[in-house]
């Protein structure tokens, strides 16, 4: 399934994009009711993310009923909604950082034995569509296209061989980064988790509908320029990997935030001169296959 999260008023609420539009799942609840062969479906990506596989089963079967329903004002046009976050409230945003060679030799640096592990707070989640405003303290802020996963299953020293077997989705992500904050120190923090510095999205989209997440096409745009354009088959450290290493440190929970780090393209590789930092009006578009496009204006 495709899912996307939308505002309603002052609350985020759980879409199912389909043919015929975006199915507002709470609307249909109270238009349509719940059949009693049904058990009530979850109505935001929270309450999914941990209602396990038998959640998304009762989701998918209900959305196949409403379907052949009458669909008057509880399907809408995806143009009509504003998009919020595709993953709301993670307790942790794990975000993961030289994962390309290419991006990794644009650096100047050495590959690592074990993954480069950052993180970055809710504060830095922001949606497709938002305005993000830049850094007044800022000059040298970045675009990192980045494919993300959100886990869907409690991992705990979980091996290779079964690290996908806990992720619930996959999506896009802009590990938006201000470079001259990030470099003050060794530690890379404050230069990553600026408000609004996470954007993801529009779509959270099943893992079942991704067979291989290393065969994905990557690419950035900013104001329509390509900038970045490679695939996740590139990365050094698999998502198995990640999730498994990860998993041997700390627990992994339902909702958690994975970013799997960018490749070769960034501001920063390019020859001093030639950087295109961003600025106010520029137009970033982050598009990876099967997930759609993220796009957000700096402001």
């Amino acid at each position: 399934m495709i899912l996307v999260q939308f505002w309603k008023g002052s609350y985020v609420a759980l879409g199912v994009k389909t043919e015929a539009g975006v199915i507002d799942v709470e609307a249909v609840v109270e238009k349509i009711g719940v059949p009693g062969e049904f058990r009530p479906p979850a109505t935001t990506v929270h309450t999914l993310l941990h209602s396990g596989v038998d959640g998304l089963a009762d989701l998918a079967r209900y959305v196949e009923f409403v379907l052949g329903q009458a669909t008057d004002g509880i399907v809408l046009s995806e143009d009509s909604v504003r998009i919020a976050p595709c993953v709301t409230d993670p307790e942790k945003i794990l975000c993961v950082g030289l994962n390309y060679r290419n991006h990794v030799k644009e650096w100047v640096f050495d590959e690592t034995a074990v993954p480069t592990i950052f993180s970055k707070f809710n504060n830095a989640l922001s949606a497709d569509g938002d305005v993000i405003a830049l850094p007044a303290q800022s000059k040298q802020v970045d675009y990192e296209a980045e494919l993300a996963l959100v886990i869907g299953k409690e991992a705990r020293n979980v091996s290779e061989d079964e690290a996908l077997n806990h992720v619930f989705g996959y999506f896009n992500a802009n590990d938006l980064s201000s470079r001259d904050l990030q470099f003050q120190t060794t530690q890379w923090l404050v230069g990553k988790t600026c408000d609004g510095f996470c954007p993801i999205g529009p779509y959270l989209v099943t893992a079942d509908e991704i067979p291989d997440p290393h065969q994905l096409g990557i690419r950035c745009f900013v104001n329509g320029e390509k900038l970045q354009d490679s695939n996740t088959s590139f990365m050094i450290f698999t998502i198995p990997k990640l999730i498994s290493f990860l998993s041997e440190h700390m627990t992994l929970k339902p909702g958690d935030v994975i970013l799997t780090g960018t490749p070769d393209g960034v501001a920063l590789g390019m020859p001093e001169g030639q950087q295109k930092w961003l600025k106010a009006g520029d137009v970033v578009t982050v598009e990876i296959d099967r997930l759609g496009k993220l796009s957000n204006t700096m402001h």
